[in-house]
């Protein structure tokens, strides 16, 4: 058995999870090559939401925070998450979009890619696993783990398989929700080793309290690699602590091989960071508990969270429990899609709308009738053309990929933004965030002048 390799989420999932992705470049600068000279597999260090919280909330260039980390960790390989068709925003992406994408991720200093899709559509991965293969990166491929009656050991196998045909370099069984169970992760992960010759590496939210016995079992079933974060940020809503798997396998035919006097440095960085987040009210310390609601509702930490704040806004907080009861039913509604960004957010909306309004489906969002008429892909499971006819009348529905019903859209979204570019990477930003990227574009231009600036953003720039 080879030892068992570890990639550090500190840097992006840790921090996404429990303080809404909200650690500034700034704050990671001083243990880069601290954490560079453990010995990971991997840093997961961007992607997911970071993207958006640095042009949103920290007035950051996620660029510039990718090359900085590069320059600091160039040991360690660097890994991001990307939600294939969708990169890193909520609409689907023409092809030469996704394409150019990864071409500057892997430019700017990106080894992995951990490239997943919400439905588990392969049609929606293929551009950006041949993207990556081309420009050299390492595609890693997640399935997104769900529970279900369709939801066997048998499908995750049979979509493993057609993820190893289609080019990936290795699988990651991705649970957001904290719903992998320590004996269903043994049995999974002894058939995917036996199923597929790539890399099997685990990912699992402590949501649930059981993440640290689901990676064990995980690594005596023979998987490859496991995702953990430093202490002061895991658990809760985060993953499994870093340096109790190190200790944990320590001296067994598992043994990482890192050393936890290192680790206590990071440990030691970190541990104040965290004092800090919580003084602020960043880091609620209820994110650091354990849901076992989450395997009745299969609802992730982040999309919890969400629920709360559509309640709180509509007044009706004490509805939670109804909406937590009506999530699974919307979900077996909608085909079963996986709740992961963007479907989790999709699902948990229409259950609050259907809660609040005392009717189901009196009102549906846009992005609902998205999914139920094909705008995302396939569902695991189909639709009922009762409930689709209920929800989208007579609107045609997309049985093809949905990317190809996309005319290519770079040179388009590049003479959009032209007056903002001070690098090749911006048009990306803008593709993804729109608004949000100009408001950050004018920021960093007015800072650079030293002026207060004000752009007329209705008559230069068409929402994305």
């Amino acid at each position: 058995m080879a030892k068992v390799k570890i990639t550090e989420t500190v840097l992006r999932d840790a921090h996404q999870s429990l303080i809404a992705t909200r650690m500034t470049t700034e704050e990671m600068i001083p243990i880069l090559e601290v954490l560079d000279d453990i010995g990971f597999h991997s840093l997961e260090c961007w992607g997911g939401a970071t993207f958006d919280a640095c042009l949103r909330f920290l007035n950051e260039d996620p660029w510039e925070r990718l090359r900085i980390i590069r320059k600091k960790a160039p040991k360690t390989k660097l890994q991001m998450l990307f939600r294939g068709q969708n990169m890193l925003g909520y609409r689907h992406y023409a092809d030469d979009v996704v394409e150019y994408f990864v071409q500057k991720s892997v430019a700017n200093g990106i080894d992995i890619l951990r490239i997943f899709d919400a439905l588990n559509d392969v049609r929606n991965l293929r551009t950006s696993i041949k993207a990556a293969k081309k420009e050299g990166a390492h595609a890693q491929v997640a399935i997104s783990y769900t529970t279900g009656d369709v939801f066997t050991d048998d499908y995750y196998v049979k979509y493993a398989k057609v993820l190893e045909s289609e080019g990936a370099d290795s699988i990651c069984l991705k649970d957001m929700a904290g719903l992998l169970t320590p004996y269903a992760t043994y049995n999974l992960v002894k058939a995917l080793k036996k199923a597929v010759k790539i890399p099997i590496q685990i990912h699992s939210h402590y949501t649930s309290g059981l993440a640290s016995m689901v990676m064990l079992k995980a690594i005596e079933a023979g998987a490859d690699v496991i995702d953990t974060a430093i202490s002061p940020l895991a658990l809760g809503t985060s993953h499994p602590a870093t340096e109790s798997m190190v200790a944990a396998l320590k001296g067994t035919e598992y043994d990482t091989g890192l050393d936890l006097n290192k680790l206590n440095k990071v440990r030691e960085y970190f541990q104040p960071l965290r004092e800090k987040y919580i003084q602020s009210g960043l880091l609620n310390t209820k994110m650091l508990g354990v849901d076992a609601n989450t395997l009745l509702y299969q609802v992730p930490g982040g999309m919890l969270s969400n629920l709360v704040s559509q309640l709180k806004q509509a007044g009706r907080e004490d509805q939670l429990e109804e909406v937590l009861a009506e999530v699974p039913r919307v979900r077996a509604d909608a085909g079963y899609p996986p709740l992961v960004t963007p479907s989790s957010q999709i699902v948990g909306t229409q259950a609050v709308f259907n809660v609040i309004n005392g009717e189901r489906y009196k009102m549906c969002t846009k992005e609902f009738k998205g999914i139920v008429r094909g705008e995302y892909g396939a569902t695991p499971v189909p639709i009922s053309e009762e409930f689709r006819k209920k929800i989208i009348g007579d609107e045609e529905v997309i049985t093809c990929r949905p990317a190809d019903k996309l005319q290519p859209e770079l040179d388009k979204l590049r003479e959009e933004c032209s007056q903002w570019i001070e690098q090749e990477e911006d048009v990306l930003s803008y593709a993804q965030f729109g608004q949000v990227a100009i408001k950050f574009f004018e920021q960093r231009r007015n800072k650079k002048y030293g002026i207060d600036g004000h752009v007329d953003m209705e008559k230069k720039v068409h929402p994305v």
